[in-house]
């Protein structure tokens, strides 16, 4: 167990002034990736219809554009986190960047549906080692005092990448074409290629292991099987085929996940670290919270369109102030509040602020008035998610030992994936099940039917919440 329990003093940094710009600039290229990561999720899905209409895509091709990169990338954090500790952060960071950038640019170039999914996959892929790589790094460059300003830059990171891609990938599809929402990342990817090298901790966190092969493999099956069933709910229904196959699927690997990890000499995810209360509770906080988070901009956006009438461009500027009271909120507000009340108490007020805007949503009226019925609901949506998105990752980070930070990130980002694939699921059936749909091909969720699914979100918001209470104080 000492090898769990020692926490090696993070890697010193000069206190000169050259040394405070160095540690400026990582910062940067750290958020940056982070940046990227969210910038082509969003930009990429404003863009689909181009992509449609030019690659000449069925419906299912259209979907798995999204999904490869969905299901690539929450199947492989988990693996990638733990890579990062064994083979080393910075080595990851570089192999991720390298990785996303070539699917970046075959994605741009792909000349039909096979090549794009396949560079979706590649994208995936290298989303997956790169953002977990890129938390660690900065977990273990900016210790104490230092890592609540630099988590609320990642958080703001993450905001301003989604609301960019918004704002952005409409207006550089109507000028350059569908294929330049891709081609614009790949400066800043390149950008770290160069720089990291020079900027970032290169130490690993641990000595050199056996790879856990069993255990890589049973995991990353566990986690794709079990958002592909999320993924079909929607579509399908709960008790179809797909879903009730998919969900057994994701049972057995998971159970034979635990049985490869308790008798390998070098597990994937040390089990011991789950006998921590902070740990194990953590990680239900982040899938819980992931889905009360990470669901609610889907709904928002499904809610302006389907129940408030708004045209896509209409709807897509009503989300605006929601993305830049995010950023607002992550870079000025949460370092305060992380600095006043530490990260457990910041992550109740943040889900509980997070649930009073599911609530504003839910009594909204069918003739609402953006102004006043809307945005107020959308600016407490906001900053609930940014006071609740980065404590949750500290709180699982502070559980783990040092030489595991890469494992942490893997952890905190598979329990938000995971969270938002089943969030959006449940929901989408609560809201089905309580208003049903409109008349026609085209129709979507009624009225009724939105408000159930933000007071169950807000439900989930409470009750985590609650369980954050109990986390223990440090």
């Amino acid at each position: 167990m000492s090898a769990l329990t020692a926490r090696p003093a993070a890697p010193a940094v000069a206190g000169t002034t050259g040394g405070s710009l160095r540690r400026r600039a990582a910062l940067a290229v750290l958020v940056s990736a982070q940046f990227v990561v969210m910038l082509d999720t969003s930009i990429v899905n404003v863009a689909l219809p181009s992509v449609q209409h030019d690659l000449g895509l069925s419906a299912a091709g259209l979907a798995w554009v999204v999904n490869a990169y969905v299901l690539t990338f929450g199947a492989l954090l988990l693996l990638a986190g733990r890579a990062a500790d064994v083979v080393g952060r910075r080595r990851m960071f570089l192999a991720g960047s390298a990785v996303f950038t070539a699917g970046t640019l075959l994605a741009g170039l792909a000349p039909g549906e096979g090549v794009l999914v396949a560079a979706r996959v590649v994208q995936g892929a290298g989303a997956a080692a790169l953002s977990p790589a890129a938390m660690s790094l900065l977990l273990v460059m900016f210790p104490g005092g230092q890592r609540a300003r630099a988590m609320s830059a990642w958080g703001a990171a993450s905001t301003l990448g989604g609301a960019t891609g918004v704002v952005a990938g409409g207006l550089v599809t109507g000028t350059l074409g569908w294929s330049w929402v891709f081609f614009v990342s790949v400066p800043v990817t390149l950008a770290g290629l160069v720089l990291a090298p020079r900027l970032l901790d290169g130490t690993r966190g641990g000595a050199r292991r056996r790879f856990d092969a069993l255990g890589a493999a049973t995991i990353t099956g566990a986690v794709l099987a079990l958002i592909r069933a999320a993924l079909a709910v929607p579509e399908q229904g709960w008790a179809s085929t797909t879903v009730l196959s998919s969900a057994a699927l994701a049972a057995v690997l998971l159970a034979a996940f635990v049985l490869v990890e308790r008798v390998v000499a070098d597990p994937l995810v040390p089990l011991e670290l789950f006998r921590s209360r902070t740990v194990s509770l953590g990680v239900a906080l982040g899938v819980l919270g992931g889905a009360a988070r990470a669901t609610t901009f889907v709904l928002v956006a499904l809610y302006l369109q389907q129940a408030l009438g708004m045209a896509p461009a209409v709807a897509g500027l009503a989300m605006v102030p929601t993305s830049l009271a995010g950023f607002a909120v992550s870079l000025a507000l949460l370092p305060r509040v992380l600095r006043a009340l530490g990260p457990r108490r910041s992550m109740v007020v943040g889900l509980v602020v997070l649930a009073a805007g599911h609530l504003w949503l839910a009594r909204s009226p069918v003739e609402a008035l953006y102004a006043v019925d809307v945005l107020p609901a959308l600016l407490l949506v906001a900053t609930g998610v940014a006071l609740s998105f980065t404590p949750t990752t500290m709180v699982i980070a502070a559980g783990v030992p040092a030489p595991h930070t890469g494992l942490a990130s893997g952890l905190a980002g598979s329990g938000t994936q995971v969270g938002a694939a089943l969030g959006l699921a449940a929901f989408t059936a609560v809201a089905t099940a309580a208003g049903g749909v409109g008349a026609g091909p085209a129709a979507g969720l009624s009225a009724p039917g939105f408000a159930a699914a933000f007071t169950a979100a807000a439900v989930v918001a409470l009750v985590t919440a609650a369980l954050a209470v109990a986390l223990p104080r440090r």
